[in-house]
């Protein structure tokens, strides 16, 4: 039997109320667990509304506190980014012999895997940052009013723009060889189900979506 401490976070108070991004992390801790684990044994479980950059979080430490003092614990969460978007903390928890975490997405990762993909998804978000910066830069240079009755608005579409953008020349990588192979969409969102690799929305691949992720690759190369 193992122990977990499950561990939920959601940046924004609106996350938070509407229940949308709790309920999206709870589902993705029911698959593993009803999937990945025999007969689980859950202790506690502790959410927050915090953003993931920051170290210092009230909940987080309790969770972390029990793990610790619980022979056997172990830290659950959904995706990795839920425990943290800096590698530095990723790092320093991997290096803590008193914590072990699993994360629901990644349910065969192990703590090498775990540490590359946190610095290449913190990577990921300062390219992301950096490019939506040149393109607002650019919009500004093409005389684009920037703000009006919505001041958010072009910064959001932008940034949203840059983050999909990013996700397809990552994608690229993997679907593009596959297709040239002569997979099909199915087989295709197959191997991306055994290789763990959500969608931008956090589920499961299908022929559909391998489709339009495609032809999102096709539009940003």
């Amino acid at each position: 039997m193992t122990k977990f401490v499950i561990y939920l976070r959601v940046s924004r108070h609106s996350q938070g109320e509407s229940g949308l991004g709790l309920e999206a992390q709870q589902r993705d801790i029911d698959i593993f667990l009803s999937t990945y684990v025999n007969d689980p044994e859950l202790i506690a479980t502790f959410t927050e509304v915090q953003s993931g950059a920051d170290n210092d979080r009230p909940e987080l430490a309790k969770a972390l506190a029990l793990v610790r003092t619980t022979p056997g614990a172990e830290l659950l969460v959904a995706k990795l980014d839920r425990l943290s978007r800096r590698v530095s903390f990723i790092a320093k928890l991997l290096e803590d012999k008193r914590v072990r975490f699993r994360v629901a997405s990644m349910p065969h990762a192990d703590a090498f895997q775990l540490h590359i993909y946190a610095a290449l998804a913190e990577q990921e978000r300062e390219f992301i940052s950096r490019r939506t910066i040149a393109a607002l830069g650019a919009a500004k240079a093409r005389g684009t009013k920037l703000g009006g009755l919505r001041p958010h608005t072009d910064l959001r579409n932008a940034a949203l723009k840059a983050q999909a953008d990013a996700r397809a020349t990552k994608l690229g990588t993997i679907l593009a060889p596959m297709r040239e192979a002569g997979k099909t969409y199915a087989q295709i969102a197959e191997a991306l189900a055994l290789m763990n690799v959500p969608t931008a929305r956090g589920g499961r691949w299908n022929d559909v979506t391998v489709a339009r992720a495609l032809r999102r690759v096709e539009f940003t190369a």
